[in-house]
């Protein structure tokens, strides 16, 4: 009865272990993007190209900056395994400080590294 349970705790065990080694994993080309120097009058743009190198598909549950200057759009629909998608972020500098600065965009998703921030960059002149 003994070796009855320890092979079904096996078994069990097993199963878990496989179950959990299939799963989406985000990788980013980049994770900080330069935007250069510029002036507050119009909004700059990047895009941070990624691809699930995992084997279930990803999906991204949510993107978000530190601030209302910082403005991330993602794809809505599951990216399959080894396709690419694009997050596309615009920095508004309108009414803020100039000067040099960094932002965090933290994305959220159902990949093993559920949890992954990429940066801009850039220094935001005076108006001229």
């Amino acid at each position: 009865m003994k070796k009855l349970y320890v092979f079904i705790l096996f078994v069990c065990a097993c199963a878990i272990g496989f179950h959990a080694h299939a799963q989406a994993v985000i990788t980013f080309d980049k994770t900080t993007i330069d935007l250069g120097s510029f002036t507050p009058e119009k909004p700059v743009s990047c895009t941070f190209e990624f691809t699930n190198t995992g084997d279930k598909p990803l999906v991204i549950h949510q993107a978000f900056s530190s601030c209302g200057c910082t403005v991330p759009q993602y794809p809505k629909d599951p990216i399959q395994p080894g396709q690419r998608g694009i997050l596309k972020v615009t920095y508004d500098g309108k009414g803020k400080f100039p000067g040099p600065f960094t932002k965090p965009i933290s994305v959220r998703s159902n990949a093993s590294n559920n949890l992954v921030r990429v940066y801009i960059k850039g220094n935001m002149t005076g108006n001229k």
